[in-house]
């Protein structure tokens, strides 16, 4: 997949997209853009017989060779290059005189274009032009639509990496698309009021992670100097931002190992420590395997990196990301809940960043990092990345068994498929040496077998899966193990495969089993001794086809068609032989399939050495005596099958029937194609036989499908038989039958017409794609075409108008005529076996193709000419004075016949459209293209108003020869266009005479515009067929069982033959994409666009859908249409006709022409004001119209770019020899000029609309004020006195939607001063973030500094005194960079305005009066309409920050105090909640507004401000009305420097408890507020300290809602203690290469943390003595508990959980499960319970799991109490899975040991429990821990059984007393023990070895014990029975009779049978 190889764009997009199974495509869309494999080192080989010049162009030869394979010929290389020149020359011309849009874009399509044809430029200039594209693509002040289209092409140019490889032929600079990326995700660091030209993210994030590649390696050690400075966990956003940075720009590929710190040794280290930093993330696992995945590949050829059994990574490093990968599977275990918390809702702006999970697939990287660290070295070591993977795969194995399903099913799948789809493509790669790679890290076939051997079991489980997207997976995994090792998959494959065929399993395995055998078929063609199996398989794969399973059925066909494409149906047994039959075969194959179900799953065949070459050969040659048996029987079903389908017409696309009739064809054509000359004869006769003798209505075109198939095999031999038939029945039917006698309205075929469309039906198939054959018959053929016509009436008229359309098909197109499967040249010589599997090599192709002759040509015209003249006359008698039908009758009998002559003329124009000729068709006379390096303008481009509206409304320059036949002279040339455009008049007659005479026929309406879209649309190529998507799509699926990643077109040859059709259908469709208009074609439109507002929904539909259609081919049509469709809109408003209104809205704003409408000025202001109105037509439908339509029209009349920076030296390096300099001056004023022009209209257009919305109806004043602004506001003006006026004014609207509408306008107002004023008034500044300047700076740090920290820490101690202020979070929490940005303490009033801004500013300043402020802050106090509006709203806020900044200035006629009284006013008493919320948007607008303005006016609003707001929070929240308070002081404090808050911050921090107050929620409420203030101030909180003291004092609070909150402040403020402030980000990586490959231990306790936490829990424990047991009421312990438990969940399910790791064994264990004991307190239980669970889900540091694990093991053997015993078993068995790739041995034995002997414990549940622990534990150890402890344990519990027999009934006083007790306890823990053996793997087919002798030893031993034993032992039998009722078949045949008869004796009888 690293290489889709053949990943063609535009049309063709992803050819070669990786498949799987019957349904390919899902796995295509997953892959087709999936990462890019980095070529760094796979120049692949350079080709030795070619031209120099090619090695200039690429680096691997082109596999296929287009141009040689075209039927005609092609243009020479310098034509193609003359092309490229023109292109690249109007190129420059757009760019030199910024003509970006439509100029630009229409030359980069052109390009694309050029490119798309499969012609190659030289690296050279790819390489100039991909940098020319980067640097337009992120140039300053370009549209977003324009620079996203320059990036896409930038991803076309270095799609594939053997045109440009990294660094030797491109590099480009990271840093512009850094600082553009920069701008969204660190806003506060780059310039402000930049967001509105901020790019989209997508499409910076494509073109990033597509450049990453192209990044050089040695600017790795700069981008981490830029980007890691930037991380913190204190705000975590920052930590993912960064991350998400250094996935997506650091390269991973070599650096030169000169440059300092560039080694993986120097970096990974540290790559480790920041992915410590952040555990318990699941983004942070996927990036980072992302990262570490792309190295492994990109290092794998580097010689000077050390490479081990790990790859280039440490044992260490490896063992933490299997561990990582273990947790991203999300596999359940035990108990446990998910090892990821919520931390990732918390990733925040990082969120920009994070690549797309479809597009980029987690398994993929897994798989990517595991398949190129593999290497030979990993085969001698005893720890190796091979051995995890093996490991991984047994310890996880029953999640791949069917089922077994869950979450994980789909990535396990995906993973199995990644893995061996990668490793493949790397074996391909590196045999054809491609990949050049070290001899020594080679795959080896050993290390292969390994490989394989790892994956086969779960790739036979996964294949019988029930999902068939996860089934579709496991196809092609097999499909690549079976390539790899086929002695090692095949034989497992078939054993599994002959049951399921032969019916003996459940229906999906059999179904399964067909899809299995189509992946695979071809490769056991080629295989010896596995070939001999394919006749068998064959033919057990007959009944499959089945009227009653369709999906069999077509898995069936799919299995068909496999084999048909990889061996000959022909029989190979030579006279010489000694065997005439296939005894020979069939016998082998018997003892062959005897021989699985002897050895079972585990079968092995080596066929290389059992079967002598001449035996094989004569078991194949017998197998091939069946194949006449063998298809005629085929055929037999196919036609039982087409008998019993339901009838078509009732049948949905996509349904199972018709997925059938689709896969017929296409697996009986290849199939036919290789049948032998004596087969095919057999299989004509059969065919002709039934079509001739029966009829099978609804099959009629499933029946032609086939006859097709077999027609276009052998032309001559089929049609001789075939044709005179279908003729003679034809007439038969006609003559005596009747048949089609009368006019039958409808759409159903009448029984007495059924043969008849029969006959018709499958002659029509018969003669298309035959080629020139049907010449002999040319008599024949026109004459029933003309019978049939004078004859037939009714329905069966459209068969005979489709028969035509094909026969024209037939005989004007362009096709290939090829179906063998093998070479002409080797057929001649005579198949034998070595042709079993051949393919043909691309180069050694030849192909027969069909191209129209000229007695063909003459023929269709002829057919053409007659037949139009037919319908045409029957049209214009239809709509003569005497019609032959009445129109006005009852039943539709005219109108039927008029469709029917519209739908015939339709075909038949489409039939023979390739003839037509595009530029003759355009109306230009001599057929030649206008001269190519003539100006490109368009018509329409005189005046200065057409903004074009795309570019794709330019004409092609260039055309390329794609095989027209007929030259401009050619007699036929002018007959034939002549005709057309006749046709082209009647049909604009017909629509006159339909609009007069008949406007509700809409059946002819229907029919009348589906012919006019055909007319318009089917020039030169049959464009409404959509050839080439069609045959684009069955190519794909046709390859998809043959497609192996790393090879090149290893296909059979029909499929070579389709590649190369498709290619040719390209060229074709290429030059007849669009063409200009002729007058006929206006007509055309017009009438189109007239019927677009028709009064009948039926009619406007369709003629909208035709209107579309053909506007997409004719170029200009759009400018000719609008005004049309706009006059009708008009007159429908003003009669206000509602059909109408919607036929208009319909087409103007939901279709094509609204991109147009909205660029050309020449109708936009005409179309708004339009749409305008239209919000006053009263009906709900029309309403709902305008408002979906809102959202397209939003950008509508915003300012076309004014200016673009770019560097013209980069364009410089595209010019042309030539001089432009005229063109572009020219070119460039024009522009200019109408630039100028439409801004204008633009401002006129917003005055009018600006005076409308003063006088209109609320609905319309709506629509005024959206457009108004996008036309008004300019940087340049701001907006005219007027605009401001109604703005302003709007502001206190009564009406609510108004009123917010117009408020946001007054906020962009306000912003445009702001921004205008800030870039000193020049929009060049703006572009280029130069601001004026203010109040930020940056300062240097002093690195050097010993003590830098604390000195910058210190200063967030006090409150005054400070010369700046740092808001960012990240400045030296992780590193120092050099410098960091701060804030002046002291800034200076702000008053840069000129006399533009100054003039805006007092206009809004005298509106803004006290009365205006009143009822703007009434409105605020409105109860709001829902429920949801009812919170703190933001878009309240801003527009109140700047009025206020206005008050401050002095600028508005309110003053402050006005303000101040009017607050008071508003907040009134407080009693009500509405008034809360308005105070507080205006306090946190007063807050936030003034918190950076210059000290007096802070001081002065804060000193209201604050004190008001902390009266408030003292004395009136409720619990209604803390939300919004709190959002108004995280408003006001977030992201910011807490001493700028200083008010705040002392009077929040200076909370204590008051232990004696009973108001519960007012001490709640207080702490959440602290909590706020801690967390948005992040590690520059430093008044923590009395806070901390005060709570742990309290610990025991007695109300629950202070107690949380309390345990949530303890855990915030211990969270942003911690940050690590490496001097420089040298020390950072120089430490942690120091510390170990993983880098320095993060979150390491301090020893005051240490004395807390010992102290807290003490006193825990204090308090517990203290509790009377049973104690109802809450005591100091159950709450100090309970605030504890809050404290840790916080801090155990957030990034710093490891802290706590070294209290894990003591105190929290013994605490919590004290706590889970206290029953009279649910909740703590409950409490501690949940925190008990997260312990084992902690990531520990390798070692430090050890005293974790002794203490649950002391635990679980000594506690005093069951529960807890049994609590420790919980976390037992998730610490084991967790840590499968960390923990040492010896903690592992330990672990077992502990759960062995628990299963003694006296308590029954405990020893339940420890039994179902032991399972889990044995089921998910790899085998090599496994193994030896299932072997150990089965000995213990037998011994354990042996030494305690069942106690006898005693006999008073004869015996010394046992302990009885004990004596069944033991008893039962060997049994459970031995019991949990068995559970360990539910469904392992077959059983392990042992476990037939342990089930028989426990049914032997104690199934007959009383009591608990004996029940237990039943129950672990009859679980093991029910398990295995799908395979018991297979598994009892492990069994010995006599342990069968033990198990029977047990379970009664039938149960067991």
């Amino acid at each position: 997949m690293d290489e889709s190889l053949e990943a063609h764009t535009g049309a063709e997009v992803a050819f070669a997209a990786t498949g799987g199974g019957a349904a390919p495509s899902f796995i295509a869309g997953l892959l087709s853009s999936a990462d890019t494999i980095s070529r760094a080192t796979s120049p692949g080989l350079p080709c030795s017989d070619d031209s120099d010049l090619d090695n200039k162009k690429r680096y691997r030869p082109r596999t296929f060779s287009y141009f040689r394979l075209l039927p005609f010929e092609v243009e020479e290389d310098a034509y193609r290059d003359t092309a490229l020149h023109g292109i690249l020359k109007n190129l420059y011309i757009s760019l030199m005189a910024e003509d970006f849009s439509p100029g630009a874009l229409h030359w980069t399509r052109e390009l694309q274009g050029w490119l798309n044809l499969k012609f190659e430029m030289t690296r050279e200039l790819r390489a100039r032009l991909t940098l020319l594209y980067y640097h337009l693509a992120l140039a300053p002040g370009l549209d977003s639509v324009s620079a996203d289209r320059f990036s896409k092409m930038v991803i076309t140019l270095t799609r594939k990496k053997h045109y440009l490889k990294p660094r030797e032929d491109l590099t480009l600079d990271w840093r512009p698309l850094w600082k553009e990326i920069k701008g969204l995700v660190f806003p506060s660091e780059t310039a402000s009021h930049q967001g509105s030209r901020r790019r989209a993210q997508k499409h910076l994030l494509k073109l990033c992670i597509h450049a990453n590649s192209y990044f050089d390696p040695r600017e790795r050690r700069a981008m981490l100097d830029e980007f890691l400075p930037f991380f913190s966990t204190s705000d975590m956003s920052n930590a993912y931002i960064v991350v998400g940075l250094i996935n997506n720009f650091v390269p991973t590929g070599p650096a030169p190992p000169t440059e300092p710190q560039s080694q993986p040794s120097d970096f990974v280290p540290t790559f480790f420590h920041l992915w410590s930093l952040m555990t318990r993330s699941k983004l942070f696992d996927i990036c980072f395997i992302d990262i570490f995945s792309r190295m492994a590949r990109d290092y794998l050829g580097c010689t000077y990196v050390p490479f081990s059994e790990y790859g280039i990574f440490t044992r260490d490093q490896s063992d933490l990301i299997f561990t990582a990968i273990l947790r991203l599977t999300e596999i359940p275990v035990g108990q446990a809940n998910s090892p990821y918390s919520s931390l990732d809702y918390s990733s925040g702006l990082g969120v920009y960043l994070d690549k797309d999970k479809k597009k980029y697939p987690v398994p993929y990287m897994i798989a990517r990092w595991i398949a190129h660290s593999i290497s030979p070295m990993c085969l001698g070591a005893e720890n190796s990345i091979m051995s995890n993977l093996e490991g991984l795969m047994e310890s996880i194995d029953t999640f791949f068994h069917p089922s077994n399903q869950g979450n994980w099913t789909s990535f396990l799948a995906q993973l199995t498929f990644f893995l061996t789809d990668i490793f493949v493509s790397r074996w391909n790669r590196e045999q054809s040496g491609e990949l050049d790679i070290p001899q020594e890290r080679q795959i080896s076939p050993e290390l292969k077998k390994r490989f394989v051997l790892s994956l086969r079991e779960v790739t036979f489980m996964g294949l019988f899966a029930k999902s068939s997207k996860v089934v579709n997976y496991y196809y092609s995994t097999l499909q690549g193990l079976a390539y790899l090792e086929p002695d090692l998959i095949l034989p497992g494959a078939l054993q599994r495969f002959y049951p399921s065929l032969q019916g003996l399993v459940e229906v999906h395995r059999t179904t399964s089993s067909l899809c299995g055998l189509q992946m695979i078929a071809n490769i056991m063609s080629k295989q010896k001794g596995y070939r001999c199996h394919i006749t068998a398989l064959l033919a057990l794969a007959l009944p499959g086809i089945d009227a009653n399973d369709l999906g069999k059925t077509q898995y069936t066909l799919n299995f068909i068609q496999s084999v048909a494409y990889s061996i000959p149906f022909a029989s190979l047994i030579k006279d010489s032989d000694g065997f005439h039959d296939t005894s020979l075969a069939m016998g082998w194959v018997q003892g062959e399939m005897e021989r699985m179900e002897r050895e079972g799953q585990d079968v092995k065949m080596n066929y290389q050495e059992e079967l002598s070459d001449q035996d094989e050969v004569n078991i194949l040659r017998s197998s091939t005596a069946g194949f006449g048996e063998f298809v005629m029987a085929l055929l037999g079903k196919v036609f039982a099958l087409l008998e019993n389908l339901p009838d078509a017409s009732h049948l949905r696309t996509g349904s199972p029937e018709d997925n059938v009739i689709n896969t017929l064809p296409a697996a009986l054509t290849p199939l036919f194609a290789s049948l032998s000359p004596e087969l095919f004869d057999m299989a004509l006769e059969k065919l002709a036989g039934f079509v001739s003798s029966h009829v099978v209505h609804q099959a009629r075109d499933a029946m032609a499908w086939i006859c097709n198939a077999l027609c276009k095999v052998n032309p001559s031999k089929t049609l001789k038989v075939f044709l005179p038939m279908l003729i003679v029945n034809i007439r038969n039917e006609i003559d005596y039958n009747g048949a089609a006698s009368d006019r039958s309205s409808g759409t159903e075929v009448l029984p007495r017409d059924r043969s008849l469309v029969w006959h018709v039906s499958i002659l029509s198939m018969c003669v298309v794609h035959v080629g020139s054959e049907v010449l002999k018959y040319k008599k024949e053929l026109y004459d029933i075409a003309q019978y049939m016509q004078a004859k037939c009436r009714g329905l069966p008229t459209i068969h005979i108008s489709n028969y035509i359309h094909h026969l024209l098909l037939n005989l004007t197109h362009t096709y290939p005529l090829d179906n063998a499967l093998y070479e002409p040249a080797l057929v001649e010589r005579g198949l034998d076996v070595d042709a079993w599997g051949r393919t043909t090599a691309p180069s050694e192709l030849t192909i027969l193709w069909h191209r129209p002759s000229p007695a063909e040509i003459q023929f269709a015209l002829e057919i053409f000419e007659s037949e139009v003249k037919t319908a045409s006359q029957k049209i214009i008698d239809l709509m003569g004075e005497k019609p032959p039908v009445s129109s006005s009758g009852k039943n539709k009998e005219w109108s039927d016949e008029l469709s029917r002559s519209l739908t015939a003329l339709r075909l038949i124009i489409s039939g023979i459209s390739t003839l037509f000729d595009p530029n003759r068709a355009s109306g230009e006379s001599n057929g030649t293209a206008a001269d190519a390096d003539g100006d490109t303008m368009m018509e329409e481009d005189d005046d200065p108003l057409a903004e074009l509206a795309d570019d794709d409304e330019l004409k092609r320059q260039f055309r390329y020869p794609a095989g027209y036949p007929l030259s401009p002279e050619n007699p036929h040339y002018a007959r034939l266009h002549q005709i057309r455009e006749d046709v082209g008049r009647l049909l604009s007659h017909t629509h006159e005479y339909l609009n007069t005479h008949q406007q509700d026929d809409v059946a002819c309406f229907t029919a009348l515009y589906a012919t006019y879209r055909t007319w318009i649309t089917d020039v030169g190529i049959e464009r409404s067929a959509h050839p080439l998507e069609r045959l684009v799509r069955l190519y794909k699926a046709d390859i998809s069982p043959f497609k192996i990643s790393g090879l090149r077109k290893v296909y059979s040859r029909p499929l070579l033959i389709k590649r190369a059709d498709a290619y040719q259908l390209q060229r074709v469709k290429y030059n007849a994409a669009y063409r200009k208009k002729s007058e006929l074609d206006k007509r055309l439109l017009l009438d189109l666009a007239q019927s677009c507002t028709s009064l009948y929904a039926d009619v406007r539909r369709v003629a909208q859908n035709a209107l579309d259609s053909s506007l997409k081919v004719l170029i200009g049509g759009r400018p000719l249409v609008i005004p049309v469709i706009m006059d009708a809109f008009r007159a429908a408003l003003d009669t206000n006709d509602h059909d109408r209104i919607k036929g208009a809205m319909y087409t103007l704003l939901f279709s094509t022409l609204l991109k147009t409408l909205m660029r050309d000025w020449r109708f936009a202001p005409t179309m708004i004001r339009l749409y305008i109105d239209a919000a006053g037509v009263d009906k709900q439908s029309i309403q709902n119209l305008g408002s979906t339509a809102v959202y397209p029209l939003l950008d509508f009349g915003k300012p076309f770019e004014k200016m673009i920076i770019y560097d013209r030296s980069t364009v410089e390096t595209i010019r042309p020899a030539e001089d432009c300099s005229a063109t572009i001056s020219r070119r460039n004023d024009f522009i200019k000029d109408r630039r100028r022009t439409v801004e204008e209209k633009k401002a006129e257009l917003g005055l009018e609309l600006t005076q409308k919305a003063k006088v209109s109806h609320w609905k319309i004043a709506n629509r005024c004020s959206i457009f108004a602004l996008n036309m008004c506001l300019r940087f340049d003006t701001i907006a005219p006195p007027e605009f401001i006026d109604l703005v302003a004014n709007g502001a206190i609207d009564p009406h609510p939607g108004l009123r917010a509408n117009f408020m946001s306008a007054f906020s962009s107002i306000c912003t445009t001063i702001d921004m205008r004023a800030v870039y000193s008034h020049e929009y060049s500044n703006f572009l280029q973030e130069k601001e004026v300047e203010n109040s930020k700076y940056q300062i240097t740090v002093p690195s050097d500094h010993p003590e830098v920290t604390e000195k910058f820490l210190a200063q967030f101690e006090r409150y005054d005194g400070n010369d700046y202020f740092v808001d960012n979070d990240y400045a030296g929490w992780l590193v120092w960079g050099k410098k960091i940005t701060v804030s002046s303490a002291d800034p200076k009033p702000f008053l840069a305005y000129d006399a533009v801004e100054t003039a805006a500013r007092e206009q809004i300043g005298k509106i803004v009066t006290e009365p205006w402020l009143r009822k703007c802050f009434e409105y605020l106090k409105q109860e709001p309409r829902d429920s949801s509006a009812d919170r703190f709203r933001m878009q309240n806020v801003v527009p109140l920050m700047q009025i206020f900044d206005l008050m401050n200035y002095g600028v508005t006629t309110a003053t402050f105090e006005d303000l101040v009284n009017l607050i008071k006013e508003v907040y009134g008493d407080g009693s009500d909640k509405h008034q809360h919320r308005a105070t507080a948007e205006i306090l946190g607008a007063m807050l936030t507004g003034s918190i950076d303005d210059p000290l007096e006016f802070r001081e002065q609003v804060w000193g209201f401000a604050a004190p008001l707001m902390l009266k408030i929070i003292a004395d009136d929240l409720t619990p209604d009305t803390l939300q919004y308070w709190m959002t108004c002081l995280h408003l006001t404090v977030d992201g910011k420097d807490p001493r700028r808050s200083r008010e705040l911050v002392q009077a929040l921090s200076a909370f204590r408890l008051d232990i004696n107050s009973n108001a519960a929620f007012k001490e709640s409420s207080k702490i959440q507020l602290l909590e706020f203030i801690i967390n948005d101030a992040g590690w520059h909180f430093r008044h923590e300290k009395p806070v901390l003291e005060d709570f742990l004092k309290h610990l025991d609070h007695p109300y629950k809602t202070v107690r949380e909150a309390m345990g949530r402040v303890i855990a915030t403020i211990y969270r942003t203690r911690y940050h690590e402030s490496f001097p420089n980000v040298t020390a950072l990586l120089e430490q942690n290469k120091a510390a170990s490959s993983i880098g320095l231990r993060a979150y390491k306790a301090s020893g005051e943390f240490s004395a807390t936490i010992k102290e807290v829990f003490d006193r825990l424990e204090k308090w517990r003595h203290e509790r009377a047991p049973g104690q109802q009421t809450p005591s100091s312990y159950t709450s100090g508990s309970k605030t504890v438990l809050v404290w840790l969940d916080g801090m155990l399910s957030s990034q710093e959980c490891c802290q706590l790791v070294s209290f894990f064994p003591d105190p929290f264990i013994n605490q919590l499960l004290h706590m889970m004991d206290v029953k009279e307190d649910p909740e703590l239980m409950k409490l501690a319970y949940h925190v008990y669970r997260h312990l084992p889900n902690i990531p520990f540091r390798s070692g430090e799991d050890e005293a974790f694990i002794t203490a649950l093991i002391r635990i679980g053997k000594t506690a005093s109490s069951w529960h807890q015993r049994l609590r420790a078993l919980v976390n037992m068995q998730v610490i084991y899975f967790r840590r499968l790739f960390l923990t040492q041995p010896k903690q592992r034995q330990m672990l077992f040991d502990a759960v062995g002997d628990m299963l003694s414990d006296p308590q029954l549940e405990v020893r339940d429990c420890a039994s179902a622990t032991l399972a889990g534990m044995i089921r998910c150890s790899p085998a090599s821990i496994r193994n030896p402890i299932i072997h150990q344990l089965k000995e213990r519990f037998e011994l354990q059984l042996k030494q305690n027999p069942m106690p006898k009934k005693k006999v008073p006083g004869t015996d010394t007393p046992v302990d009885m007790h004990k004596q069944i306890v033991r008893r039962h823990a060997a049994v459970l023990g031995l019991g949990a053996l068995i559970e360990a793997f539910p469904y392992a087919t077959p059983p392990p070895r042992w476990m037939p002798e342990v089930l028989a030893y426990l049914a032997t031993r104690t199934a007959s014990d009383a009591g608990i034993v004996g029940k237990a032992t039943k129950t672990v039998l009859s679980e093991f029975k029910k398990t295995r009722q799908d395979s018991w078949t297979v598994d009892q045949k492990y069994f010995t009779s006599e342990q069968l008869e033990d198990l029977e004796g047990v379970l009664w009888k039938s149960y067991f049978a």
